[in-house]
């Protein structure tokens, strides 16, 4: 069975909302934030001591957009995949990518320095500087919104799983308050999707039933 090793609201949502949705079993396993401090023992998982740690039989991930991907390619008749003779592949595998390397990264950096960071080590034109920078790469959704639901290939796809933990982050930072339009529609209907609201419910029971607090850890882990 696949185990995933996750953090409330840390990259490790991207693949538990993917599993979800393609509505297959798997084990989770909560660990307090940040894991490398509180279980030593985590390291033999994963040495980098983060999350998502991701094991599926003899295969070992620890990237969530590439989870994604993995995922969803291997169980293509969910459609959540892009098949490589679809017109739409190359958005596709952009969109999946942007979802991370693009929109998660400068928000890393609010975390740190808006709330992990001791109080005399906070740097608030840094938290601004970067938040302007996430809003900036976001707005480049808004005219693909205009014109369809999802992200790409005309229906909702792992790409979406990728760019929506994106959202996510950003409302636990109460950036979402400056989302345009199209981006706040799109992000309304990420939320009401069954997978996303049962990714949501399971890691809130994994977190009571193994002893971790449920609260949002606002974790870039």
């Amino acid at each position: 069975m696949i185990r995933l090793h996750h953090c409330v609201s840390a990259r490790s949502f991207r693949p538990l909302w993917l599993l979800e949705e393609l509505e297959l079993p798997y084990e989770l396993i909560l660990h307090a934030f940040p894991p490398r401090m509180h279980d030593e023992a985590f390291l033999a998982v994963n040495p980098l001591g983060t999350v998502p740690a991701f094991i599926d039989g003899e295969t070992r991930m620890t990237e969530s957009a590439a989870i994604c991907q993995y995922l969803a390619a291997r169980h293509p008749e969910a459609g959540l995949d892009v098949a490589i003779d679809e017109p739409g592949y190359g958005d596709y595998l952009n969109l999946l990518h942007f979802g991370e390397a693009t929109l998660t990264f400068p928000q890393t950096l609010v975390l740190r320095y808006g709330h992990f960071e001791p109080p005399e080590r906070r740097l608030p034109q840094v938290v601004e500087d970067y938040s302007r920078w996430f809003l900036s790469r976001l707005r480049t959704l808004e005219p693909r919104l205009a014109s369809g639901h999802w992200l790409c290939a005309e229906r909702f796809t792992a790409a979406d799983v990728s760019v929506g933990y994106a959202l996510l982050l950003a409302s636990h930072l109460g950036l979402d308050e400056r989302f345009k339009s199209n981006v706040r529609d799109y992000w309304a209907r990420l939320q009401a999707r069954e997978g996303f609201q049962r990714a949501l419910q399971a890691q809130h029971a994994a977190a009571l039933t193994q002893g971790v607090s449920p609260t949002v850890s606002m974790a870039s882990c």
